[in-house]
């Protein structure tokens, strides 16, 4: 593995830059750095697409819209979202989880981990369980059993879920996501970014490098003209299918694993560090 500071790891042509945002881009307080805004602008003077590419729904996208230059689009809900953040974070795309699928998730979790809570993630908010903990309480938000929330009334109506939430009080973040994927792996995607035991489900295929593969796709943009960057398990296909990747100094071992190659943390302007070298060197070469 190369290191940000070794000038080996630096593609001298990349075309796209797409990166995490919570311990990636944003620093812990959840600000965006001067350091870190002036070098994605500067990458975007210099021809370089930059996609945000989370696991926030775009509702929670305030943070960064500011900062989103040229296209506008972000790719939210680990990949189940693209999102026009010049929209006000208007929704134009969904590869959504089906009701159905989600109920055969829910069914599947509750035998193979007792006390399991639920969240249901839609394209219009969130909805919970009673024993699910509301980290970022919703007031718009209807409680009841995941097996009424995922009811729709009729077939067809109800907004796209877009995000399956599963916690479990007593369980480690990475023994719920292995036992997750070996109990329902079929049904669904399972990944995680909370430091808890919270796993987000999408629906089958769906990550946050297959949406940013079809986004390259309509963009004649290949992978190896790719440079990502993240730190957590949700990143992990994402930076496995750019041709350049960089796990943040704070990164899980999978997330290092997965990368070519590191930069420092989120809090020392990691994403930015990299930016700057990338410019750096396409000077030198031109």
């Amino acid at each position: 593995m190369t290191s940000a500071t070794d000038p080996r790891a630096l593609p001298v042509s990349p075309r796209l830059i797409a990166t995490d945002l919570d311990g990636t881009l944003l620093r812990d307080d959840k600000s965006v750095s001067d350091r870190t805004i002036a070098a994605l602008a500067d990458a975007e003077e210099a021809g370089i697409e930059v996609f945000f590419v989370t696991g926030r729904p775009a509702r929670w996208m305030d943070v960064v819209s500011d900062h989103v230059h040229g296209h506008g689009l972000a790719i939210c809900a680990n990949g189940a979202a693209v999102v026009d953040l010049h929209a006000g974070g208007k929704v134009i795309e969904v590869r959504p989880l089906e009701r159905d699928t989600a109920l055969d998730v829910v069914r599947t979790l509750r035998d193979a981990a007792a006390g399991t809570s639920f969240a249901v993630e839609t394209t219009t908010g969130i909805h919970y369980e009673p024993y699910y903990p509301p980290f970022h309480a919703d007031p718009g938000a209807t409680v009841a059993v995941a097996e009424k929330l995922l009811r729709e009334e009729e077939p067809g109506s109800g907004a796209p879920v877009i995000k399956l939430l599963a916690h479990h009080p007593e369980l480690t973040p990475d023994g719920f996501l292995t036992l997750a994927r070996t109990a329902a792996g079929e049904l669904a995607s399972f990944t995680r970014s909370s430091q808890s035991a919270l796993l987000e489900i999408s629906g089958p295929g769906v990550s946050k490098a297959s949406t940013l593969a079809l986004c390259c796709a309509e963009r004649g943009i290949s992978a190896d003209e790719v440079v990502a960057f993240g730190d957590m398990p949700n990143d992990v296909e994402m930076l496995t299918w750019a041709g350049t990747s960089y796990a943040m100094g704070n990164a899980h071992p999978d997330v290092v694993a997965a990368a070519s190659g590191r930069t420092v943390a989120n809090n020392e302007d990691g994403v930015a560090v990299v930016i700057e070298q990338i410019l750096a060197r396409r000077l030198e070469h031109n």
